[in-house]
């Protein structure tokens, strides 16, 4: 995602960040999402007020008119739904995730600012969206997975464990990247890591996951580590604190070489997995 620039937007959208980051504790991508998807509803209620052939995509929203949201009822949102649909040809999900932000811009303007005085998004309803089961590896795919984890020639422990942890633990990428050494308690077997929004919580380790790290902690670099990656559990060769982006594409290329379909799995799938072996082997619910 594009990092955005607040300056295009208009001073009330700045307080709204500052809401969601601050107040709701929303991650700086999530935050980003949000606005991305405000400014193309604002782009909307200028390109439908214009008279002229502009180019939707450079409308700029700097300067746009909060008076102009006084005007918006719910006649008017259905009509930018079908505009998302028959124009900009968004699928439901899109449009049902971009419609979900501009109900929370509305309801910040009207509950917290106080700044406008009627939500036309309160009585909107939308299509219910069809849930797909979420593709997962089974147990002989998992551990085809690991074996070929264990057998590279680079990196191997390293890859191997943070596998292990993808599929024992059902981390989010994001918080695997950001464990420290510091957090993990090899007295207790548990691990803290910072989660969605923030949010700090306690992962317990099986031994699977403890024999891993403690087999990658044994070889993981120590001289030359860059000084504000020496806490990092997991190093990239130039020996900082590994990226989203590298562990996508180790995940990415291990999955290939177990011969499974890197268009269906992915890191995100791998939480998806874990969550299913636990329930099918490991008698949780």
């Amino acid at each position: 995602m594009k990092k955005i620039n607040l300056k295009e937007f208009p001073d009330f959208i700045n307080d709204y960040w500052f809401h969601l980051t601050l107040v709701k504790a929303k991650s700086e991508r999530t935050a980003e999402g949000y606005l991305i998807d405000i400014r193309v509803f604002f782009r909307y209620l200028i390109y439908m007020n214009s008279s002229e052939d502009i180019d939707f995509n450079k409308i700029d929203i700097q300067n746009f008119d909060l008076k102009v949201l006084e005007n918006v009822n719910l006649h008017k949102i259905y009509e930018y739904i079908y505009f998302l649909r028959d124009e900009r040809k968004n699928n439901d999900k899109t449009i049902a995730r971009k419609i979900s932000s501009i109900k929370s811009l509305f309801k910040y303007l009207t509950k917290q600012a106080c700044i406008l005085k009627n939500d036309p998004t309160v009585n909107l309803e939308l299509p219910s969206l069809k849930k797909s089961l979420p593709k997962y590896l089974t147990l002989e795919e998992s551990q085809e997975l690991l074996e070929n984890a264990a057998n590279n020639k680079f990196n191997s422990l390293r890859d191997y464990c943070m596998i292990t942890l993808f599929l024992n633990c059902g981390m989010r990428l994001s918080e695997l990247v950001s464990i420290n050494i510091k957090d993990i308690n090899f007295y207790d077997n548990k691990l803290n890591v910072i989660g969605k929004g923030n949010k700090e919580r306690t992962i317990y380790l099986n031994k699977a996951c403890i024999d891993a790290i403690n087999s990658y902690l044994a070889v993981r670099p120590h001289d030359g580590v860059k000084f504000d990656s020496r806490d990092a559990l997991f190093l990239s060769k130039r020996k900082e604190r590994i990226s989203n982006r590298m562990v996508q594409e180790i995940v990415k290329r291990e999955l290939a070489k177990a011969g499974l379909d890197i268009n269906k799995y992915s890191v995100h799938k791998l939480r998806h997995t874990a969550a299913t072996l636990m329930y099918q082997y490991g008698d949780v619910d």
